[in-house]
């Protein structure tokens, strides 16, 4: 009895010891602790979100601080922006920041001008700069609320009738996911609002500083915010996809896993996790859609399930592993978001959150249609649904798709080039086009021979003097601070 006994502790502590490992990677990789005491929500669709949003900015009694990567200006817009005006005019500090290229053609300069005349602070991301010719590369791609410190909100939704629908067009809402967090991890998010706004000007002030909220609940999360070229995220990602036992059910925008990535999904499969990955069949770019099954062949052969959507745009970027971990937020498995942008994802480890996560992608599944290989390992999607009605377009991640979309394509003409994979049936219009698009322009610098030198001098000159000015920037603060670095200190 005693031997048994012993087993069952020595069990018992390997499992403690694990979890503790588990908890210091996920920590590590992220750059996130894990935050204790929370109350979690979850929110599907604009149906659920939307309203909770709206009644939380109407019950503001201090701040309101809202990042969305885009505004509409539409119903949907305008229905927030007379909610933020309302509270503006209050009394209620109001900051609002925006992404440049997410509002490009969406949002005119009148409707942030409207908000700013109202007394709401308002701030744009990353614009267009003579002294940053690749900035654009880089954007602010978070959607979150936050309201006097003690409700904030995690989402893939932007502001947009999209999300909402148009029912009169027999057009159906985008389905879309988000959290409502209430607890400590409020500070976090907070935060994390305070870091992108200092980036862009004078910071929160310091009589703002946020302070975590007293615990009211009892799930532990990470707030997982992330900006360029850190890739928190990516190796959170890989990590979950290693450690999984049983399941790892992902669903995202604009898939377009990395070679990494997809051998640590592809490597869990074969190890007999079950992995599922949901993904849109309807997009507002029609070449997505060939560029996404370009994709799915390796997944595949590993035996990861992948579902295509049957309605009108999944958009949300949601992950559930082993019943236990789940992940809501803005980041798609794109190198756009993994790398090239800020993203803010809420990380939560909870059995309960875990399973209502678990319970609604098996729900969105039976609305979808499984992807597989026909007896000759091709890509098939066998009553998949027809599309007559388009899709509601200028929603969001447009940086992301063209990520997505430039990534296969490079991998299937690469692939053609060396050899070193099996091209499928489904990549045929990936070459033609690829093939027809560098034809063109064969023929055009054959008839213009100076026109790549040209543009190649114009754009190196910018860059040089980008550089340049930056450099002599940096010089002169660091003269002004006493921080300057030269021979002489060296």
């Amino acid at each position: 009895m005693s031997a048994f006994t012993n087993i069952e502790d020595a069990e018992k502590r390997f499992m403690l010891d694990s979890r503790s490992l588990a908890d210091h990677a996920f920590s590590r990789a992220a750059g996130a602790p894990l935050i204790a005491g929370n109350c979690v929500r979850l929110l599907k669709d604009a149906g659920e979100n939307y309203p909770a949003w709206l009644k939380a900015i109407r019950e503001a009694k201090r701040r309101v601080h809202f990042e969305c990567y885009i505004l509409h200006e539409d119903q949907t817009g305008e229905t927030f922006a007379d909610a933020l005006i309302a509270k503006a005019r209050e009394g209620v500090q109001v900051r609002l920041i925006y992404d440049w290229m997410g509002a490009l053609a969406k949002t005119s300069r009148r409707f942030w001008d409207t908000l700013r005349s109202a007394g709401i602070e308002v701030r744009c991301f990353n614009p267009p700069r003579l002294d940053s010719p690749l900035g654009w590369l880089s954007r602010d791609h978070r959607k979150m609320l936050a309201v006097d410190g003690d409700v904030a909100f995690i989402t893939g939704l932007c502001v947009g009738r999209m999300w909402v629908g148009q029912p009169e067009k027999n057009i159906q809402p985008w389905r879309d996911t988000g959290v409502e967090v209430r607890g400590p991890a409020v500070a976090d998010i907070e935060r994390a609002f305070a870091e992108t706004w200092a980036m862009m000007g004078s910071p929160v002030p310091d009589e703002e500083v946020i302070r975590a909220p007293d615990p009211v609940g009892d799930v532990k999360v990470r707030i997982v915010a992330t900006v360029p070229a850190t890739a928190a995220l990516f190796r959170l990602d890989q990590l979950i996809a290693a450690l999984a036992r049983e399941r790892i059910w992902l669903t995202d925008a604009y898939y377009a896993g990395t070679t990494p990535y997809v051998r640590a999904l592809t490597a869990a499969a074969r190890d007999g996790v079950d992995v599922r990955l949901l993904v849109p069949n309807a997009t507002d770019i029609p070449l997505i859609r060939l560029v996404s099954r370009a994709g799915y062949r390796p997944l595949l052969e590993a035996g990861v399930r992948v579902f295509e959507w049957n309605g009108t745009m999944v958009h949300a970027k949601t992950a559930v592993a082993d019943s236990r971990w789940a992940r809501v937020g803005s980041t798609n498995l794109n190198i756009a978001s993994w790398l090239g942008n800020c993203e803010l994802d809420a990380v939560i480890e909870d059995e309960g959150f875990a399973r209502q996560m678990e319970e609604m992608y098996l729900q969105d599944l039976m609305n979808s249609t499984e992807i597989v290989l026909d007896l000759k390992r091709r890509v098939r999607a066998p009553g998949e649904p027809r599309h007559p009605v388009p899709v509601t377009t200028s929603g969001g991640g447009s940086i992301g798709r063209v990520a997505a979309g430039a990534l296969r394509i490079g991998n299937a003409v690469g692939a053609a080039f060396t050899n070193r994979r099996v091209l499928e049936p489904v990549e045929a219009r990936i070459l033609l086009m690829s093939g027809a698009l560098l034809a063109g322009l064969s023929v055009l610098f054959a008839l213009f021979p100076a026109a790549p030198v040209y543009t190649l001098v114009v754009l190196l000159a910018w860059i040089s003097l980008a550089l340049l000015y930056r450099g002599y920037r940096l010089h002169r603060t660091g003269k002004k601070t006493g921080t300057d670095i030269n021979e002489k200190t060296l």
